[in-house]
Protein backbone atom coordinates (compact mmCIF):
# COMPACT_ATOMS: atom_id res chain seq x y z
CA UNK A 1 0.00 0.00 0.00
CA UNK A 2 1.24 3.50 -0.84
CA UNK A 3 1.32 5.63 2.28
CA UNK A 4 -1.19 8.12 0.87
CA UNK A 5 -3.75 5.32 0.85
CA UNK A 6 -3.39 4.69 4.58
CA UNK A 7 -6.27 6.00 6.71
CA UNK A 8 -4.08 6.72 9.75
CA UNK A 9 -1.63 8.70 7.62
CA UNK A 10 -4.43 10.71 6.07
CA UNK A 11 -5.69 11.42 9.58
CA UNK A 12 -2.28 12.94 10.41
CA UNK A 13 -2.65 15.24 7.42
CA UNK A 14 -6.21 16.15 8.43
CA UNK A 15 -4.91 17.19 11.85
CA UNK A 16 -2.33 19.38 10.13
CA UNK A 17 -5.09 21.10 8.18
CA UNK A 18 -6.95 21.92 11.38
CA UNK A 19 -3.85 23.03 13.33
CA UNK A 20 -2.56 25.55 10.78
CA UNK A 21 -4.89 28.51 10.08
CA UNK A 22 -3.04 30.29 7.28
CA UNK A 23 -3.45 27.94 4.34
CA UNK A 24 -4.78 30.79 2.23
CA UNK A 25 -1.29 32.26 2.34
CA UNK A 26 -0.10 29.39 0.14
CA UNK A 27 -2.90 29.60 -2.39
CA UNK A 28 -1.69 30.47 -5.89
CA UNK A 29 1.92 30.47 -4.66
CA UNK A 30 5.04 28.74 -6.00
CA UNK A 31 7.29 26.89 -3.55
CA UNK A 32 10.86 25.78 -4.21
CA UNK A 33 11.63 22.74 -2.06
CA UNK A 34 15.07 21.12 -1.88
CA UNK A 35 15.26 17.57 -0.56
CA UNK A 36 11.63 17.12 -1.62
CA UNK A 37 11.54 13.36 -1.05
CA UNK A 38 12.86 13.55 2.54
CA UNK A 39 10.87 12.77 5.66
CA UNK A 40 9.61 16.28 6.38
CA UNK A 41 9.44 17.51 2.79
CA UNK A 42 7.46 14.53 1.51
CA UNK A 43 4.84 14.99 4.23
CA UNK A 44 4.56 18.64 3.22
CA UNK A 45 4.18 17.66 -0.44
CA UNK A 46 1.43 15.14 0.35
CA UNK A 47 -0.45 17.68 2.48
CA UNK A 48 -0.31 20.40 -0.17
CA UNK A 49 -1.16 18.10 -3.07
CA UNK A 50 -4.16 16.60 -1.26
CA UNK A 51 -5.41 20.08 -0.39
CA UNK A 52 -4.91 21.22 -4.00
CA UNK A 53 -7.48 18.69 -5.17
CA UNK A 54 -10.22 20.65 -3.44
CA UNK A 55 -9.20 24.01 -4.89
CA UNK A 56 -9.79 25.70 -8.26
CA UNK A 57 -6.72 25.72 -10.51
CA UNK A 58 -5.82 29.34 -9.84
CA UNK A 59 -5.68 28.77 -6.07
CA UNK A 60 -3.53 25.65 -6.12
CA UNK A 61 0.02 25.70 -4.75
CA UNK A 62 2.79 24.71 -7.15
CA UNK A 63 5.80 22.84 -5.79
CA UNK A 64 9.18 22.83 -7.52
CA UNK A 65 10.65 19.74 -5.87
CA UNK A 66 14.41 19.29 -6.24
CA UNK A 67 15.81 15.83 -5.47
CA UNK A 68 19.07 13.91 -5.80
CA UNK A 69 17.42 10.74 -7.09
CA UNK A 70 14.56 11.30 -9.51
CA UNK A 71 13.47 7.66 -9.76
CA UNK A 72 13.28 7.35 -6.00
CA UNK A 73 11.26 10.57 -5.84
CA UNK A 74 8.85 9.35 -8.53
CA UNK A 75 8.24 6.16 -6.55
CA UNK A 76 7.58 8.18 -3.40
CA UNK A 77 5.20 10.56 -5.18
CA UNK A 78 3.41 8.06 -7.42
CA UNK A 79 -0.07 9.48 -6.63
CA UNK A 80 1.00 12.94 -7.77
CA UNK A 81 2.84 12.08 -10.99
CA UNK A 82 1.24 13.92 -13.87
CA UNK A 83 -0.25 16.60 -11.62
CA UNK A 84 0.75 20.02 -12.93
CA UNK A 85 1.29 21.36 -9.40
CA UNK A 86 4.28 19.09 -8.66
CA UNK A 87 7.38 19.50 -10.82
CA UNK A 88 10.23 17.19 -9.85
CA UNK A 89 13.80 18.01 -10.91
CA UNK A 90 16.91 15.92 -10.33
CA UNK A 91 19.67 18.23 -9.16
CA UNK A 92 22.61 18.17 -6.75
CA UNK A 93 21.89 21.13 -4.51
CA UNK A 94 25.65 21.64 -4.13
CA UNK A 95 25.64 22.90 -7.73
CA UNK A 96 24.31 26.23 -8.98
CA UNK A 97 20.56 26.12 -9.59
CA UNK A 98 19.18 26.27 -13.13
CA UNK A 99 17.07 29.24 -14.27
CA UNK A 100 13.70 29.25 -12.52
CA UNK A 101 10.44 31.08 -12.97
CA UNK A 102 9.16 33.29 -10.15
CA UNK A 103 9.18 31.65 -6.71
CA UNK A 104 7.32 32.93 -3.65
CA UNK A 105 8.82 30.66 -0.99
CA UNK A 106 12.22 28.98 -0.95
CA UNK A 107 12.65 26.06 1.47
CA UNK A 108 16.03 24.41 1.98
CA UNK A 109 15.41 20.96 3.45
CA UNK A 110 18.11 18.96 1.64
CA UNK A 111 20.68 17.43 3.98
CA UNK A 112 21.90 14.16 5.33
CA UNK A 113 20.36 13.94 8.79
CA UNK A 114 21.50 10.72 10.42
CA UNK A 115 24.71 9.32 11.99
CA UNK A 116 25.69 6.76 9.36
CA UNK A 117 25.49 9.39 6.63
CA UNK A 118 27.63 11.78 8.70
CA UNK A 119 30.25 9.04 8.93
CA UNK A 120 30.15 7.76 5.33
CA UNK A 121 29.32 11.03 3.51
CA UNK A 122 30.99 13.74 5.61
CA UNK A 123 31.85 16.01 2.68
CA UNK A 124 28.34 15.87 1.21
CA UNK A 125 26.94 16.48 4.70
CA UNK A 126 28.79 19.78 4.86
CA UNK A 127 28.33 20.88 1.27
CA UNK A 128 24.62 20.05 0.96
CA UNK A 129 24.09 22.47 3.81
CA UNK A 130 26.63 25.22 3.17
CA UNK A 131 26.72 25.22 -0.65
CA UNK A 132 23.05 24.33 -0.84
CA UNK A 133 22.18 27.29 1.36
CA UNK A 134 24.38 29.59 -0.73
CA UNK A 135 22.88 28.45 -4.03
CA UNK A 136 19.30 28.94 -2.86
CA UNK A 137 20.05 32.24 -1.15
CA UNK A 138 21.63 33.47 -4.38
CA UNK A 139 18.39 32.72 -6.22
CA UNK A 140 16.32 34.33 -3.48
CA UNK A 141 18.46 37.47 -3.68
CA UNK A 142 17.92 37.60 -7.45
CA UNK A 143 14.18 37.01 -7.57
CA UNK A 144 12.95 37.78 -4.03
CA UNK A 145 10.47 35.73 -2.06
CA UNK A 146 11.03 34.34 1.46
CA UNK A 147 13.76 31.83 2.32
CA UNK A 148 13.27 29.21 5.05
CA UNK A 149 16.22 27.21 6.36
CA UNK A 150 15.50 23.95 8.15
CA UNK A 151 18.13 23.90 10.86
CA UNK A 152 18.64 21.63 13.83
CA UNK A 153 18.93 21.24 17.57
CA UNK A 154 22.49 20.21 16.75
CA UNK A 155 23.55 23.86 16.44
CA UNK A 156 23.44 24.07 20.24
CA UNK A 157 26.21 21.50 20.70
CA UNK A 158 26.95 19.97 24.09
CA UNK A 159 25.09 21.23 27.12
CA UNK A 160 28.06 21.81 29.43
CA UNK A 161 26.69 24.49 31.74
CA UNK A 162 23.55 22.76 32.96
CA UNK A 163 21.14 24.71 30.76
CA UNK A 164 17.70 23.19 31.29
CA UNK A 165 16.20 24.19 27.94
CA UNK A 166 18.07 25.63 24.97
CA UNK A 167 16.55 28.97 23.94
CA UNK A 168 17.32 30.53 20.57
CA UNK A 169 20.11 32.75 21.95
CA UNK A 170 21.94 29.90 23.71
CA UNK A 171 25.04 28.28 22.27
CA UNK A 172 26.74 25.14 23.57
CA UNK A 173 30.11 23.54 22.88
CA UNK A 174 31.10 21.83 19.61
CA UNK A 175 34.55 20.32 19.03
CA UNK A 176 34.98 21.39 15.41
CA UNK A 177 38.01 19.13 14.86
CA UNK A 178 36.00 15.91 14.60
CA UNK A 179 34.24 14.07 11.79
CA UNK A 180 30.92 14.34 13.61
CA UNK A 181 31.15 18.14 13.75
CA UNK A 182 30.48 18.52 10.03
CA UNK A 183 26.70 18.52 10.42
CA UNK A 184 26.24 20.96 13.33
CA UNK A 185 28.96 23.30 12.11
CA UNK A 186 27.45 23.33 8.60
CA UNK A 187 24.08 24.22 10.10
CA UNK A 188 25.67 27.02 12.11
CA UNK A 189 27.37 28.42 9.01
CA UNK A 190 24.10 28.14 7.06
CA UNK A 191 22.29 30.15 9.71
CA UNK A 192 25.03 32.79 9.65
CA UNK A 193 24.68 32.97 5.86
CA UNK A 194 21.01 33.85 6.27
CA UNK A 195 22.01 36.87 8.35
CA UNK A 196 24.74 37.83 5.88
CA UNK A 197 22.44 37.70 2.86
CA UNK A 198 19.82 39.65 4.74
CA UNK A 199 22.28 42.42 5.62
CA UNK A 200 24.03 42.59 2.24
CA UNK A 201 21.29 41.73 -0.24
CA UNK A 202 18.05 42.33 1.66
CA UNK A 203 16.99 38.66 1.63
CA UNK A 204 13.92 37.87 3.74
CA UNK A 205 14.90 34.71 5.64
CA UNK A 206 13.64 32.71 8.62
CA UNK A 207 15.09 29.68 10.40
CA UNK A 208 13.38 26.68 11.99
CA UNK A 209 15.48 24.62 14.41
CA UNK A 210 14.06 21.12 14.58
CA UNK A 211 14.52 18.54 17.33
CA UNK A 212 14.97 14.85 16.51
CA UNK A 213 12.05 14.06 14.21
CA UNK A 214 10.25 10.81 13.43
CA UNK A 215 7.13 9.69 11.63
CA UNK A 216 5.75 7.43 8.92
CA UNK A 217 7.57 9.28 6.13
CA UNK A 218 10.98 8.45 7.62
CA UNK A 219 13.61 6.97 5.32
CA UNK A 220 14.31 3.26 5.73
CA UNK A 221 18.04 4.07 5.55
CA UNK A 222 17.79 6.42 8.54
CA UNK A 223 20.27 5.39 11.24
CA UNK A 224 19.05 7.71 14.02
CA UNK A 225 18.18 5.85 17.20
CA UNK A 226 14.46 6.66 17.04
CA UNK A 227 14.30 5.44 13.43
CA UNK A 228 16.11 2.23 14.34
CA UNK A 229 13.67 1.61 17.20
CA UNK A 230 10.70 2.12 14.88
CA UNK A 231 12.10 -0.14 12.16
CA UNK A 232 12.74 -2.92 14.66
CA UNK A 233 9.21 -2.60 16.02
CA UNK A 234 7.72 -2.66 12.51
CA UNK A 235 9.63 -5.87 11.85
CA UNK A 236 8.41 -7.35 15.16
CA UNK A 237 11.91 -7.59 16.59
CA UNK A 238 13.50 -6.67 19.91
CA UNK A 239 14.59 -3.04 20.15
CA UNK A 240 18.37 -2.64 20.11
CA UNK A 241 19.85 0.09 22.30
CA UNK A 242 23.49 0.94 21.60
CA UNK A 243 24.14 2.84 24.83
CA UNK A 244 22.86 2.94 28.40
CA UNK A 245 20.04 5.12 27.09
CA UNK A 246 20.41 8.02 29.49
CA UNK A 247 20.48 10.64 26.75
CA UNK A 248 17.56 13.04 27.12
CA UNK A 249 16.29 14.78 23.99
CA UNK A 250 13.41 16.68 22.44
CA UNK A 251 11.48 14.90 19.67
CA UNK A 252 8.73 15.85 17.23
CA UNK A 253 6.32 13.95 15.01
CA UNK A 254 6.70 14.85 11.33
CA UNK A 255 3.19 16.36 11.21
CA UNK A 256 4.06 18.75 14.04
CA UNK A 257 7.37 19.58 12.33
CA UNK A 258 5.58 20.45 9.09
CA UNK A 259 3.03 22.52 10.98
CA UNK A 260 5.88 24.45 12.62
CA UNK A 261 7.56 24.87 9.23
CA UNK A 262 4.41 26.48 7.87
CA UNK A 263 4.00 28.76 10.89
CA UNK A 264 7.54 30.07 10.52
CA UNK A 265 7.28 30.35 6.74
CA UNK A 266 4.11 32.43 6.81
CA UNK A 267 4.15 34.10 10.22
CA UNK A 268 7.78 34.16 11.37
CA UNK A 269 9.64 37.44 11.78
CA UNK A 270 12.34 38.02 9.16
CA UNK A 271 15.83 37.25 10.43
CA UNK A 272 14.62 35.20 13.38
CA UNK A 273 15.29 31.58 14.38
CA UNK A 274 12.61 29.47 16.07
CA UNK A 275 12.92 26.26 18.08
CA UNK A 276 10.26 23.60 17.57
CA UNK A 277 9.65 21.60 20.73
CA UNK A 278 7.10 20.64 23.36
CA UNK A 279 7.63 19.13 26.79
CA UNK A 280 5.26 16.24 26.03
CA UNK A 281 7.84 14.89 23.59
CA UNK A 282 10.98 15.26 25.75
CA UNK A 283 12.13 11.77 26.68
CA UNK A 284 15.16 9.66 27.67
CA UNK A 285 16.45 7.29 25.01
CA UNK A 286 15.88 4.17 27.13
CA UNK A 287 12.27 5.23 27.75
CA UNK A 288 11.82 5.79 24.03
CA UNK A 289 13.20 2.32 23.31
CA UNK A 290 10.80 0.78 25.83
CA UNK A 291 7.88 2.69 24.32
CA UNK A 292 8.64 1.22 20.89
CA UNK A 293 9.18 -2.26 22.30
CA UNK A 294 5.91 -2.20 24.26
CA UNK A 295 4.00 -1.38 21.07
CA UNK A 296 4.80 -4.82 19.66
CA UNK A 297 5.34 -6.87 22.83
CA UNK A 298 9.12 -7.08 22.47
CA UNK A 299 12.12 -6.40 24.69
CA UNK A 300 14.92 -3.84 24.77
CA UNK A 301 18.36 -5.38 24.28
CA UNK A 302 21.76 -3.71 24.49
CA UNK A 303 24.41 -3.94 21.77
CA UNK A 304 27.68 -2.05 21.30
CA UNK A 305 27.90 0.05 18.11
CA UNK A 306 30.50 -0.70 15.45
CA UNK A 307 33.22 1.80 14.55
CA UNK A 308 31.33 3.40 11.64
CA UNK A 309 28.29 3.93 13.83
CA UNK A 310 30.30 5.40 16.71
CA UNK A 311 31.95 7.93 14.42
CA UNK A 312 28.54 9.33 13.53
CA UNK A 313 27.03 9.29 17.02
CA UNK A 314 26.46 12.52 18.92
CA UNK A 315 28.22 12.88 22.27
CA UNK A 316 25.49 15.21 23.50
CA UNK A 317 23.76 13.72 26.54
CA UNK A 318 21.03 16.31 26.93
CA UNK A 319 19.49 18.46 24.21
CA UNK A 320 16.10 19.82 25.18
CA UNK A 321 14.66 22.82 23.38
CA UNK A 322 12.63 25.74 24.67
CA UNK A 323 9.76 26.00 22.21
CA UNK A 324 8.13 29.07 23.72
CA UNK A 325 9.05 31.47 20.92
CA UNK A 326 7.32 29.37 18.25
CA UNK A 327 4.32 28.82 20.52
CA UNK A 328 4.02 32.60 20.81
CA UNK A 329 3.41 32.62 17.04
CA UNK A 330 0.49 30.27 17.64
CA UNK A 331 2.01 26.86 16.89
CA UNK A 332 0.87 23.95 19.06
CA UNK A 333 1.80 20.27 18.78
CA UNK A 334 -0.92 17.79 17.92
CA UNK A 335 0.97 14.57 18.60
CA UNK A 336 2.91 13.71 21.77
CA UNK A 337 5.59 11.08 21.54
CA UNK A 338 3.45 8.70 23.60
CA UNK A 339 0.87 8.82 20.81
CA UNK A 340 3.21 9.40 17.87
CA UNK A 341 5.46 6.36 18.21
CA UNK A 342 2.60 3.80 18.31
CA UNK A 343 0.81 5.57 15.46
CA UNK A 344 3.98 5.60 13.32
CA UNK A 345 4.60 1.90 13.91
CA UNK A 346 0.99 1.05 13.01
CA UNK A 347 1.10 3.04 9.77
CA UNK A 348 4.38 1.52 8.63
CA UNK A 349 3.23 -2.01 9.47
CA UNK A 350 -0.02 -1.49 7.60
CA UNK A 351 1.78 -0.09 4.57
CA UNK A 352 4.29 -2.94 4.61
CA UNK A 353 1.91 -5.85 5.09
CA UNK A 354 -1.36 -4.83 3.40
Amino acid sequence: MHITGNARYLNCIEKLYSCFPYWEGLEGKRIFLSGASGMISSFLVDAIMLRNRGLPLEKRTLILGFVRNLEKAKARFTPWLGERELILTQHDICNVLPPLAEVDYWIHAASTTHPMAYSLEPVNTIFSNVLGTKNILDKTAESRGRFLLLSSVEVYGENRDGTEFFAEKDCGYIDCNTLRAGYPEAKRVSEAMCQAYSAQFGVDSVILRLPRCYGPTMQMTDSKAVAQFIKKAVAGEDIVLKSEGNQFYSYAHVADAVCGLLWVLLAGKSGEAYNLADETSDIALKELAKLAADCVGKNVVFDLPDEAEKRGFSKVQKAVLDGGKLKNLGWRPACSIQDGIPKTIKILRECAYE
